[in-house]
């Protein structure tokens, strides 16, 4: 479960202030899928990386009961002078999962062939992305944050990274951000949309991707 209270968070941009989370307070049931919806900018991805204790609030608090991920697809932590396997075995020591077990399946679904023994500062933001998907989905996790899960790779390589994602909603839940409404209709229990810093939480998926078309038609 991840439960938050009155969140709050703001940017100082260019003379001005963005607000993304104004007083926020939400309750995540453990188990299931949430949508969040919302216009380009309006902070999605800082609440999911505020989750993922990546980003610090200003104001506020976020307690979770259970394993998060990292927000999937993120490969902002990667040491670059390591190889892919070696950034993998790191994480597996840290996350206390089996190294040569994590390494063979993020090899075989990375898709990276020799890459994946060379320094990370050698590969393409796609080469990247498919590395830290592959981390991401090969260690169990009771939520997992996901950010456009639908955008890595090719055709093949997207259509196989969401079969495994939804193999893993089976057993766990997740925080899912997309621009694909109909993602978002067919894997989600509920969705919430953020506006303005203002956070709003619907039992019904499909109204709230009604409401979201709306305001960003």
């Amino acid at each position: 479960m991840i439960r938050i209270r009155n969140l709050r968070k703001a940017y100082r941009m260019q003379g001005q202030t963005k607000v993304v989370a104004d007083n926020i307070s939400v309750k995540f049931e453990p188990g299931k899928v949430i949508g969040l919806l919302g216009r380009n900018g309006a902070g999605k991805s800082s609440l999911l990386r505020m989750v993922a204790g990546t980003m610090r609030q200003d104001g506020g608090s976020i307690d979770i009961d259970g394993t998060v991920s990292w927000p999937v697809g993120f490969a902002g932590s990667f040491h670059k002078d390591l190889t892919g396997a070696q950034n993998t075995k790191f994480l597996a020591r840290i996350y206390g999962v089996d190294t040569e077990e994590l390494r063979e399946y993020v090899e075989d679904f990375a898709e990276l062939g020799q890459q994946f023994y060379l320094p990370v500062r050698t590969y393409s933001s796609g080469m990247r992305s498919r590395l830290a998907f592959g981390l991401s989905m090969g260690i169990k996790f009771d939520v997992y944050l996901v950010d456009e899960v639908t955008s890595v790779g090719d055709a093949a390589f997207r259509k196989k990274s969401m079969r495994v994602f939804r193999d893993r909603m089976e057993s766990s839940g997740a925080l899912l951000v997309t621009h694909n409404l109909r993602v978002i209709s067919n894997v989600c229990d509920a969705a919430c949309i953020l506006d303005e810093g203002r956070l709003t939480y619907y039992d019904d998926v499909e109204e709230a991707v009604a409401l979201h078309r709306e305001m960003t038609a």
